[in-house]
Parts: C-alpha cells; structure tokens; sequence
C-alpha cells in the first residue's frame, strides 16, 4: 500500500465540512445536487472524485450524521450499468430518482432452476413491435415487494450460446401480468419473493443497452454487487463490525475465560485483515489499476467473517443464547440491511438489541446471496492463482458424469 491519508485541514475536506455545516440536515435532493452520493461518477451526478476524495467524504459524512439514500441496488449495482450503457434519455429518466432513493430498486437474476450457473436462465423476452413479452420465473427477489423497478436479465435470442442471448432491462414491478410471491425466511423477515411473468409486455425503450449484450452487463452489475457485499459491517455491510462486539464483550462479559478470549482476538485479526484487504484495494485504484478477482477474495473473507461475528455474539449469552431475542447487552447504532425491511423478533431480553438475533438467524445467507463461496473460490482459483477450470467445464460433462469418471 502506498498512500497516506488526508490530514484534517486539507482543502477537500474543509470545503465538505464547511457546505455540512451550511447543510446540517441535507436532503437527498440537496447531497445529489452537490455530488456526495456517488462523486466517483461524473457531472451532473457526482464530482469525478478519486478514491482518496470519496474517503474523504466518507469520512465527513459520517462525521456529521449524514447518510446517503438507503438503496443499495438502486445505488450500487443497477446505477453503474445504467451510467455506462443507457442512452442519454435513460440516464435523465432513471438515475435521479434512484440516487435519491425515490425509486427503490430490485435484482431478478437468479431463477428457481439455473442454481449457481446463471446463464442457464430460462426467462425469455420475445420482441413484438415496440415490446418485449416476458414469460417465466426469478426468485430471491430482495425486497421486491416494495421496489418500484427491478433489473431483469432474460433470454432474447435462444438459438444463440448461453452467453451471447441475453438482454438486460428495467422492469417497473408494476406491470400487469408481474406477481411477486413472499418467502419469509427463519428470521421472520419478509425480505426475499419469487417473482412470475406471465406475458408481461415491457415497452422495448427499457432495454439497456443492445439486445442480447445483457451478458456483459449483468457482469457490470454482478462485479459492484460483490464489491457491495463485501464492504464494511458483518451483515453484507450494514450489520455491526466485529469491533463494536469486541468492545461489548469487553464492557459486559468476563473475559477470563482464554477460550472466549482467544475467539475475541481471532475475530479482531479477521476484522483488521478485512480491513487491510480494502486498502490494498483503495491502493491498487489510487495507482490507476482497476480491482478484478480481489472483490471475490474479500467477499468470501467477509462473508464467513459475518458468520463467526454472529456466532461468537450468540455463544457470550450462554444459555440464554437459545432464546429469540437473545445477544451480548448493548446498543448496535447501525441499521439493518434496509429500512423498509420488517423483521418481527420478540425483545425478550432489555439492553439487547435485536440485530444480534436477526443477524445469527441471517449469517447462513452470506455465504450463498451475491455468488455462493463455492462460486467466489472457483473465480479466485482460476483468475487469481491460474488453475484450470474444472473438468466438468472444459468437456462439457455435467457433474455426474464427472463424478462417474
């Protein structure tokens, strides 16, 4: 790594402080208007900022209280794919209102019987006229229920590879012939649906970019999805860090106990390793290289330090652990994954906040939602270390076939 960080009278920061403090409580019409939700993007949207500038304003932000519009694919993965292949009438017509969180965002990519291959969707979008008609099945639709779009990936052309016959499209969740069914998962949370299209017409002016390159921009979205996920927090960035359950234990719980002591400090040496893996990210873009593969590698690091996160939470209650409800005694000061997000635990237990519970009932998922762990080493171990790809692959042999030879 090859940085130092700002000091505190750098022109940069002093002028974000300085329109904060003009700003106290800032709307998200205000923070798009001055660029502070995406800078790294261009005018008219952000600042074109460098990654030390966007820590900068990071660091600011929090600093005042201020939070940018929660939603995440919206912001994170349907934004950058709009911004870099959308027509100008596109990128008018849907980036304001995503950035300020006035139009809520869904993903409809993964479907009920492609499993991890996503290419081998089934959906397909049929062109007649001015239209597309959608016929078939996405599921783990988060928070579609309450989206006002989704992003949707479906087959146009199938006669073409797998790879090559997909478009990408905006999808307004209101269309008729659109339902969502509700999965309610063992947190009680309403967070995932299935979604069905049964003739669905979407007006041909909501493909973004040209038809059957989705492809190539669902990898667009996939690559900021990961760097998403992966980003701080043990609950795919939004839950609490290790560090704040370090400084529970440490407050409320005796910690002579060496083995106890010992799970403390391996999460905080995961959660330091995290947080250098993101520097030496931040490094690699300040020196004008563009991260890859390192995405996967700090997901599938995040992803089981979120598990060991919430499991050490559950076991420092002991028995009590078993209970709905139950965690270290404390305030968790951050949100759940969304505001609009209702997960019904009863707080059996005063002083402890609910997102200790939800998290444990939760943690499972990481290692499946955005890319399976078993997805993310194959991308490792092929783009990063320079193994060959698994023979089932190369051949064409399905996994039977391969576990049979």
């Amino acid at each position: 790594m090859d940085f130092d960080f700002p000091p505190d009278d750098d022109p940069r920061r002093v002028e974000v402080r300085e329109w904060l403090d003009a700003h106290p409580q800032p709307s998200p019409r205000d923070l798009l208007e001055r660029g502070l939700i995406v800078p790294h993007w261009p005018a008219p949207y952000g600042l074109s900022a460098d990654p030390m500038h966007q820590i900068i304003i990071d660091e600011e932000l929090s600093r005042a209280g201020v939070r940018r519009p929660p939603n995440p694919i919206g912001i994170g993965w349907a934004g950058p794919t709009i911004l870099q292949a959308g027509t100008e009438e596109q990128k008018a017509r849907f980036l304001p209102g995503l950035l300020t969180g006035e139009d809520i965002y869904c993903q409809m990519f993964s479907e009920p019987d492609a499993g991890s291959d996503l290419a081998a969707l089934a959906t397909r979008a049929e062109r007649d006229g001015d239209e597309y008609v959608i016929n078939g099945s996405k599921i783990w639709t988060s928070g579609g229920h309450y989206s006002k779009y989704g992003i949707l990936i479906a087959r146009t052309n199938p006669d073409a590879p797998k790879h090559k016959g997909i478009s990408y499209f905006i999808c307004p969740t209101d269309l008729p012939g659109l339902t969502m069914s509700p999965i309610v998962d063992m947190t009680t949370a309403h967070s995932f649906n299935e979604t069905f299209f049964d003739d669905v017409r979407l007006p041909a002016e909501y493909l973004i970019g040209d038809e059957n390159d989705g492809w190539r921009l669902a990898k667009v979205t996939l690559a900021n999805e990961r760097v998403s996920l992966s980003s701080a927090g043990s609950l795919w960035g939004a839950g609490p860090s290790a560090e704040l359950l370090v400084d529970l234990i440490r407050n409320g719980v005796a910690t002579a106990d060496p083995i106890l002591r010992e799970r403390v400090a391996r999460l905080h040496i995961e959660a330091e390793v995290l947080r250098l893996n993101r520097l030496r990210t931040l490094s690699a873009r300040l020196n004008g290289k563009t991260p890859g593969p390192e995405a996967s590698i700090q997901k599938i690091m995040a992803d089981e330090h979120g598990q060991h996160v919430m499991e050490l939470a559950k076991d420092v209650a002991g028995t009590a652990g078993l209970l709905a409800g139950s965690g270290p005694v404390g305030t968790v000061p951050l949100p759940m994954r969304s505001g609009a997000t209702e997960v019904n635990v009863a707080d059996e237990m005063p002083g402890v906040d609910r997102i200790w519970h939800y998290g444990y009932l939760f943690s499972p998922a990481l290692t499946l939602g955005g890319g399976t762990f078993a997805v993310q080493r194959n991308i490792v171990a092929e783009m990063v270390l320079g193994l060959p790809r698994e023979p089932n692959v190369e051949q064409g042999l399905t996994w039977k076939e391969t576990r049979a030879r």
